[in-house]
């Protein structure tokens, strides 16, 4: 009486499509990242904050009064 015994093999994963995913991910997040920033920039968004409307402005000393001076 003989066995026949098949070898039973199963499915690897496949890293390097994992990786791929992975990184097409990264990018649409990037390029989504960008065009929202580019938008707001523009105006798009008149609600959001912008960027530029966050920094304190140079500090600039009061001008003096060049008017006559009645001595």
């Amino acid at each position: 009486m003989s066995l026949n015994l098949r070898k039973i093999t199963l499915a690897t994963p496949n890293y390097g499509y994992e990786k791929r995913q992975k990184e097409l991910a990264k990018k649409r997040k990037k390029e989504d990242k960008l065009k929202s920033k580019t938008e707001r920039k523009v105006g798009g968004d008149p609600g959001a904050p912008d960027t530029d409307d966050l920094v304190t402005p140079a500090y600039t000393p009061p001008q003096a009064d060049t008017g006559p001076v009645n001595s």
